[in-house]
């Protein structure tokens, strides 16, 4: 089904917590990519979709942060707290830097847990599928599409195959358009040959530390269009001031009154979530809530659209 890629920032880890009765609902499963040094936040997030019963699959060797040189303190998280819950599963990034013999040592640290290959520029398929046998009919493969092509896929047809593809053109606020495409896999992925999808919803694979200054404040939203055969689009309210970094909270408020017209208009497709009405209170109150809450927002916005459009709810 749906496996939502996130790294482990504070508001990405904050969505998920917030989420995890809709993910588990849903069947959808969210992969973490840990990436700040402390894993407090990471651990408040599993014991959350522990104590709803959802599943959640953590990269143990991340690319990204503090912890891409060691991923020892992830796994003795995992071992130390979360020994006993087996949905926690162990997500295992196959990068362009690693050698079999590599992914042959990560894969013998995790234990017993549950695994997925995550394929993120790795080139040897074909060898680490025969290297592996029979055993790799059990590892759930997870294609990042911009590295993995069918020629490369082909060599795990019998596992389950999850395709993950960035929906998000990263560009800076001022300069996205109104709406555009951002996928159709939530509709196509069974036709691609595989039994699930991913994205890095609307915060893209593109990774940095920090943001820079923000000239234009933006609100990015989901919806799914019914009449161009359920594809998904994206709209961008970008404030009307851009030409320097000045007053963030009256900039969301432009973002916000061009939010809330499009909700009134009469073509709204944007579907009425929980974090869609937490952004009308917001412009009832006139309240800034932070650009974090508001990149949170609108990821809960996400679930929350297609776990409607798999659900009903």
């Amino acid at each position: 089904m749906y496996y939502p890629y996130f790294r482990g920032k504070q508001y990405e880890l904050i969505t998920i917590r917030e989420c995890a009765h809709i993910l588990k609902s849903a069947n959808f499963i969210p992969i973490i990519e840990p990436v700040k040094e402390t894993l407090s936040g990471l651990q408040k997030t599993l014991a959350s979709v522990k104590e709803v019963e959802g599943e959640v699959i953590v990269v143990v060797n991340p690319f990204h942060g503090f912890h891409s040189s060691n991923g020892n303190s992830i796994l003795q998280l995992l071992d130390s707290e979360f020994s006993d819950y087996p949905k926690i599963s162990a997500g295992i990034l196959l990068t362009e830097q690693l050698s079999i013999d590599d992914v042959k040592a990560i894969y013998s640290s995790v234990g017993d847990r549950n695994v997925s290959f995550i394929h993120t520029g790795f080139s040897e398929a074909k060898a680490l599928s025969n290297d592996f046998g029979d055993a790799i009919e059990n590892i759930r493969q997870v294609f990042h599409d911009e590295y993995c092509g069918k020629l490369y896929q082909k060599h795990f047809r019998k596992a389950e195959k999850v395709l993950l593809r960035d929906g998000f053109e990263r560009r800076t606020n001022r300069e996205h358009p109104e709406v555009e495409f951002f996928s159709d896999l939530h509709a196509t992925y069974d036709l691609e040959g595989m039994d699930g999808f991913g994205d890095f919803l609307m915060v893209g694979d593109d990774y940095s530390e920090t943001g820079g200054p923000a000239y234009a404040v933006a609100i990015h939203l989901t919806f799914i269009d019914p009449d161009k055969d359920d594809e998904m689009h994206i709209h961008h309210f970008v404030s009307i001031r851009q030409d320097d970094p000045k007053d963030p909270a009256g900039k969301f408020a432009e973002a916000l009154e061009k939010l809330i017209a499009e909700l009134n208009s009469d073509n709204n497709k944007i579907l009425e979530t929980e974090a869609v009405q937490e952004f009308v209170d917001l412009h009832y109150r006139g309240h800034f809530p932070g650009l974090g809450y508001v990149k949170k927002l609108s990821m809960k916005h996400h679930i929350e659209t297609l776990a409607h459009f798999f659900h009903g709810a």
